[in-house]
């Protein structure tokens, strides 16, 4: 490193965490280059820096985007004190397939909502300036389509309709390049058989194009080396490719560094690979990544000031206000799946057992991809739950994460998260179960090691681990009110769980307040309000799936019928939790939709839906209204339902409020796309159904008609 930086040969470093270290790199980059060409400082920052919040698909469970920012602008200022200019986050690739593991750090499964987080997101990292104090430069990543994966098996490949690419992978990046994303990263995957460090017609046409980017395109960690196993030639052709499709930086390959001084000079000619450049075409190549790259740079301030950052001013923000905003995160972003008979809130002079295998767990909480995190800042949940009760709970481990050795050493990669207890598995059940008896209330901590989810952690069945669902059922046969917290990176199918729970909460990894954030919602001292951002399938094998599917011919009729979609070997009431389900302490009952009109015509017409929502209970609730769209006679088949809009609304107990949607043409859009250059967005004129409610699936419907 230190030849390459005196050699003026790097342009960025990824990974620093010391200031000193980042200085005196700084000013041997300044020396050693011919220009005095600053460096800029990188680092993943997904779901906080030091102060680690929930994981960001939790968080998209709290259809909050006010707290989303703020997250990200707290992470912002703690990255920025230490040096950094720019975070590869947010990540907004839409995922459907819980198999996947980083649908941990995706939006959820809709375009809509993530949009909303990719806007939320670069304007917390960002604000008005990213060369601004405590601010830094956002990189939405992966573009594109990385959460359509074959198999949900992660660096695999994508192969969809372009309608698909177009209305739902894309529009969170066209959104979050709107709101000024100063960087975009490419992902791994081939799209449509090409990979997407070589894809120009995505990168430099739909990106820079119709999508007006106009900042840096980095490549993801050693992406351009990469090219030569996907299959596109050699370094030098792969170099080329990637440069000609508008991949700016080299991330860690060195393949530029290593490639471009002589292709520069010689020009490449790969007719196998379509390829006939000359030198002069290289060297109009490269300056246009260098002027991408100089502007970044320049946009940071780092050629006025290239130590910013590296002086401790402004200092971080305060880790106290930090850790009370992670705390409401983890509460406002864990969702309220169950609660038969109101066994939640509990009271705090209830004798509380606590059981399962991260009940008094820290190394998991803080989840996948916390780089900077220290699991030694987390409350766990049986701590969190006496100091906000006074009394602490009975504890039993009750089971192992999982019992598969060989498992469980690939979980501890990142250092030891999963311990193996030494007991056999019914002495740690008969343990559990004695507890269980003692007791006025059991709450079951159960669910994934953080090392489940993330980067190269696909797994064949997304669902609880064998030792878990056996802990669960032998406690559910004692009797005493069952309350389940679920603490995974991604969608879970739940089964026999499920059904066993008086109350279930599924909580996520939920950084390092995230046990504080959920005792705040078993005793009552917060209100659950999140709302699920991917649905939970019945069955780990249900999957790739989410609330937008398309109908066929032979609709599934919610259980198996022959000659009907549906599976064979799905249990009769077998359960599923829709995309946006979510409960709270309070009730809250919806009126009959209403339109100011049933039809509307053109690109210019509108009309308005309004329903009244009340609070029927007695405590505060926060409520998100969901309102989606179906277009049943269209030139090709539509997805059932999606969603178009959202209004989060709080109400006082006894409180009524109208909430208005305004419909306008553009919700009623989609693509006809042949191909991704000759792709038209249009409306078929005629019949709409409109569904608002509660969740993707209880919802009541109007009709209206939409005129050309």
């Amino acid at each position: 490193m230190a030849r390459r930086l005196a050699a003026g040969e790097v342009g960025a470093i990824f990974g620093t965490k010391s200031l000193a270290s980042a200085r005196a790199m700084q000013e041997a980059a300044l020396a050693g280059s011919r220009l005095g060409i600053p460096l800029f400082f990188a680092e993943d920052v997904i779901h906080g820096h030091r102060t680690v919040f929930p994981l960001p698909v939790a968080l998209a469970c709290s259809w909050d985007m006010a707290l989303v920012e703020a997250t990200a602008a707290f992470a912002a200022g703690e990255a920025a004190a230490e040096g950094l200019h720019q975070v590869y986050a947010p990540m907004v690739d839409v995922s459907r397939d819980p198999r996947w593991g980083r649908v941990a750090e995706s939006p959820g499964e809709d375009p809509v909502l993530a949009a909303a987080v990719a806007v939320a997101m670069t304007r917390g990292f960002q604000g008005t300036d990213p060369a601004g104090p405590g601010r830094v430069a956002a990189c939405l990543k992966h573009f594109v389509a990385y959460g359509a994966t074959a198999s949900g098996r992660d660096y695999d490949n994508a192969s969809l309709a372009w309608e698909d690419l177009l209305e739902v992978y894309l529009p969170p990046f066209s959104e979050g390049v709107a709101a000024g994303a100063a960087s975009v990263m490419a992902s791994f995957n081939a799209v449509n058989k090409m990979p997407m460090h070589a894809h120009g017609p995505l990168i430099e046409g739909w990106l820079r194009g119709k999508a007006g980017f106009e900042g840096l395109v980095v490549s993801d960690y050693t992406g351009v080396k990469e090219l030569i196993a996907h299959g596109l030639g050699p370094g030098p052709v792969v170099v080329a490719r990637a440069l000609q499709a508008g991949i700016d930086m080299d991330m860690v390959g060195e393949d530029y560094l290593s490639h471009l001084p002589e292709i520069a000079r010689e020009g490449l000619e790969a007719p196998d690979c379509g390829l006939n450049l000359t030198a002069t075409d290289i060297r109009g190549l490269i300056d246009r990544a260098c002027h991408r790259v100089l502007s970044f740079k320049a946009m940071l301030g780092l050629f006025d000031d290239p130590f910013r950052g590296m002086t401790g001013v402004p200092p971080a923000p305060d880790r106290a206000a930090g850790r009370a905003l992670a705390r409401k995160s983890a509460a406002a972003s864990a969702v309220l799946l169950k609660n038969e008979g109101d066994v939640l809130p509990l009271g705090a002079d209830r004798a509380v057992a606590l059981i399962g295998p991260l009940g008094a767990d820290r190394a998991n909480m803080i989840g996948t991809w916390a780089v900077s995190g220290d699991a030694r800042d987390v409350v766990p949940l049986d701590a969190a739950i006496a100091a906000l009760t006074g009394r602490a709970p009975a504890v039993a481990k009750g089971a192992n994460i999982v019992d598969e050795a060989w498992l469980a050493k690939r979980l501890n990669v990142h250092g030891p998260t999963v311990e193996l207890d030494a007991r056999a598995p019914g002495e740690m059940i008969a343990e559990a179960v004695a507890a269980a008896r003692a007791a006025d209330v059991v709450i079951v901590a159960v669910g994934e090691a953080k090392e489940h989810a993330g980067e190269s952690s696909s797994r064949l069945s997304p669902d609880l681990p064998e030792p878990q669902r056996k802990l669960v059922a032998a406690l559910a046969e004692v009797g005493t009110p069952l309350v389940v917290v679920v603490f995974a990176g991604r969608p879970l199918a739940l089964g026999a769980v499920a059904e066993a729970a008086d109350a279930l909460v599924y909580a996520w990894h939920g950084g390092i307040a995230g046990p504080e954030g959920v005792a705040d919602l078993l005793f009552g001292a917060a209100e659950p309000s999140g709302r699920l951002a991917v649905t939970l399938p019945a069955h780990p094998g249900a999957v790739p799936l989410s609330h937008a599917d398309e109908p066929t011919g032979r609709p599934d009729p919610g259980r198996f019928q022959k000659f009907r979609t549906g599976w064979l070997d799905m249990p009769e009431g077998a359960r599923d939790f829709p995309f946006g389900f979510g409960l709270g302490y309070s009730q809250v009952s919806y009126g009959a939709p209403r339109l100011s009109t049933d039809h509307a015509g053109g690109v210019d017409g509108s009309l308005s839906l309004t329903v009244e929502i009340a609070n029927t209970g007695t405590r505060p609730a926060v409520e998100t209204v969901q309102l989606y769209l179906s277009d049943p006679v269209a030139r090709i088949t539509r997805p059932a339902r999606r969603l178009v809009a959202f209004r989060r609304e709080t109400l006082a107990p006894g409180e009524r409020r109208e909430v208005r949607f305004d419909i306008t043409s553009e919700m009623l859009c989609y693509p006809l796309a042949p191909s991704l250059e000759t792709a038209e967005w249009g409306f078929d004129p005629g019949l709409f159904i409109l569904h608002v409610g509660p969740n993707s699936r209880d919802t009541q419907s109007v009709e209206i008609t939409w005129h050309a």
